[in-house]
């Protein structure tokens, strides 16, 4: 059995605009299974449905139309049952500001029926770097720290499966290192983990499977390896101060001074050197290497577009 399930899952936002009904189609027959013990990657840009399909997951939201499991639970007909399957980290820090660290986690067991749990809490206190703030009240918390306890929040009730929406947005190194090996630790002892970021290298060092939305729909769904395998396998990178010629310009990505251009092997390496040199653009710090995820990522998010995303109608 998953321990989650999407099957077929829609959601259609109705809306009115300059006197035409439209249809936002957030979610186009999403479906895929997460199994128990995974570290699932979800990933897509901005508006893609990431969050639409996670709130879907938790409740927060009603599907248009397909159905949601959680562990066998039916996340609107067996509701209680799945959300205590479930252990969310949301994007947005959202706090009781009238509350310290520890009360926090004390009333959030209280919400799943979880008493007499100090040790786990002064566990996760521990690993999540939050000891020496567990009696500070939230309000006197940095950002960062803030995120911390929401992550304490999601493990308090130990779920089954482990949802981090955008967990490590805006927070320093530390932190990261910090959430990163301590869910790594729960993933080997039996957690399942969905995770969605556009930190695209954390994707790739963690997720064993990756599902990618795109308007709404999966447009890529494997194993993390046989995606990198499936797109070219050298990428050419340097610096430069000139403009590169239109046709190189145009496969290249470039961020500031930094130029990244794809081959498949040797040979078309040795061309974009040649194309290169011919135009007399003077590379610096040049490095070859393998693509990345982000190289797979935008390689299919550059492809084919997928059906158009809203649908306006006349008023009758």
């Amino acid at each position: 059995m998953p321990a989650v399930s999407f099957q077929q899952v829609s959601k259609v936002y109705p809306g009115v605009r300059a006197g035409s009904r439209y249809e936002l189609l957030a979610l186009d027959g999403v479906s895929f299974d997460i199994e128990a013990g995974e570290f699932f990657g979800l990933l897509g840009p901005n508006g893609a449905g990431k969050t639409t399909l996670i709130s879907i997951l938790a409740g927060l939201a009603r599907a248009t139309g397909g159905r949601v499991r959680v562990n066998g639970h039916d996340v609107v007909d067996d509701y209680a049952a799945a959300r205590k399957q479930l252990g969310i980290v949301p994007q947005e820090l959202v706090f009781d500001p009238f509350f310290s660290v520890r009360e926090s986690l004390v009333i959030q067991s209280g919400y799943f029926g979880v008493r007499n749990n100090g040790a786990w809490i002064d566990e996760l206190l521990f690993h999540l770097g939050l000891a020496d703030k567990a009696d500070a009240n939230m309000r006197q918390l940095s950002g960062g720290m803030k995120r911390r306890v929401l992550v304490a929040q999601a493990l308090v009730h130990k779920p089954a499966v482990i949802v981090l929406d955008e967990p490590t947005a805006g927070v320093d190194v530390e932190l990261r290192q910090t959430l990163w090996s301590f869910i790594a630790r729960l993933n080997r002892e039996g957690c399942t983990v969905l995770l969605t970021t556009h930190y695209l290298e954390e994707a790739e060092a963690l997720c064993g499977r990756i599902a990618m939305l795109k308007q709404g729909r999966v447009v890529a769904l494997d194993r993390t390896s046989a995606l990198l395998a499936g797109t070219a396998s050298t990428m050419l990178s340097f610096k430069t101060d000139q403009a590169l010629p239109p046709p190189l310009a145009a496969q290249a990505r470039i961020t500031g001074r930094i130029v990244q251009l794809k081959a498949h092997d040797a040979r078309e390496v040795e061309s974009l050197l040649g194309e290169l040199r011919a135009a007399q653009v003077t590379v610096e710090d040049l490095e070859i290497g393998r693509a990345d995820l982000e190289d797979v990522f935008l390689e299919i998010m550059q492809g084919p577009a997928a059906a158009p995303a809203a649908v306006d109608k006349a008023v009758a």
